[in-house]
């Protein structure tokens, strides 16, 4: 009679070949998919990934819904540009071939599968690719309850709750970002994946009358990266607000917001316009660029940020590019008390 790993091994096996999967292992190479539309969610398979961890495994990498660490506050909520939650890398010997494939299938699940080649090099500029230098961690209980997967390295941080979370997309704060070429990078920014967002965003900016240009443009005081909080109705927000604009403008902005979501899979692109409606669309947000940090003083400005009483997408190209992210249907929805960029 199989050992429990060998049973947990078995059920894994045949769920992922109902699930109409084959070559389990060969899913840890980049640009091979598992999860797509027609397949499992990445909820399912972080459920099926918790049944089979044995106890070293669980005592490693899962956690207490509200685990507060001593040093880092509550960890399910924390964000950093550059960190691990756990030590075991996807990428070792910690983790089965079967257990790699299926956090490589919750991660493609979790992202746009046109975005699979672009993030996949992200990854092997940044860390060297997948699983390496990257982490999991699982909050709560994905077999019966509410529970949180965040997977987490240096500029990654990406999450899937299944909407435990609640009130918030995208189960919470995350990070995207990419070292192109060099860790400061030059003007334009070659090579880097998500520099294209800043370009459409500066095309709306010189398409701006005067009057509206100047007060998106931000020449003193802008907010550390790390600053991603919510202020709310009424807060002070840096720039111009979206509701001064035209039509024409109001419908670039528009198409830039649909551009920031579209490396996510589509259930939590919805859940951030849901969270967007709920506090008033984008007519109650601002958007703000900055004269700091103006690689080359080219007027192409490569910090720029779109924000609402609980919408922060904040775009920071200096020295390369890191996105911050936190998004929430009311402003009363905390962060990590601590929050702080640590390294590049």
């Amino acid at each position: 009679m199989p050992g429990m790993n060998q049973r947990a091994s078995l059920k894994r096996r045949d769920f992922l070949l109902r699930a109409g999967v084959a070559g389990v292992s060969a899913l840890c190479a980049p640009g091979v998919s598992l999860a797509s539309g027609s397949g499992p969610s990445p909820e399912s398979l972080v459920k099926l990934l918790y049944q089979g961890l044995n106890e070293a495994q669980r005592k490693a990498i899962c956690f207490p819904w509200d685990h507060i660490d001593p040093e880092r506050g509550l960890l399910r909520t924390r964000l950093e540009n550059n960190w691990t939650i756990t030590k075991p890398t996807i990428a070792g010997d910690f983790f089965d071939k079967d257990q790699q494939a299926l956090i490589r299938a919750i991660f493609e699940g979790m992202t746009n599968p046109d975005w699979h080649a672009r993030f996949d090099r992200q990854l092997k500029d940044d860390v060297g690719g997948f699983g390496k230098r990257q982490s999991i961690a699982l909050f709560g209980e994905p077999d019966t309850g509410k529970f949180e997967f965040v997977l987490a390295s240096r500029h990654m941080t990406l999450r899937c709750d299944g909407d435990s979370a609640e009130h918030v997309a995208f189960g919470g704060p995350i990070l995207y970002a990419h070292e192109g070429e060099r860790l400061y990078e030059k003007p334009g920014h070659p090579n880097n994946v998500f520099w294209h967002q800043a370009i459409e965003a500066n095309r709306l900016y010189d398409a701006l009358d005067p009057a509206h240009r100047k007060a998106a443009l931000v020449t003193k005081g802008m907010p550390s990266e790390e600053l991603v909080g919510f202020k709310g109705k009424g807060g002070a927000f840096q720039g111009c607000p979206v509701a001064a604009l035209s039509a024409d403008q109001k419908g670039e902005v528009q198409r830039i917001f649909r551009l920031l979501l579209e490396p996510f899979r589509q259930s939590d692109r919805d859940e951030v316009v849901k969270c967007l409606a709920a506090q008033g669309g984008l007519d109650e947000c601002h958007l703000a660029f900055y004269a700091e940090g103006d690689l080359g003083n080219d007027g192409i400005y490569d910090n720029w940020r779109l924000e609402g009483p609980s919408f922060v997408w904040y775009f920071r190209g200096r020295p390369h590019v890191h996105v911050w992210v936190n998004v929430a249907d009311a402003a009363t929805v905390p962060l990590n008390a601590y929050q702080n960029s640590i390294g590049v």
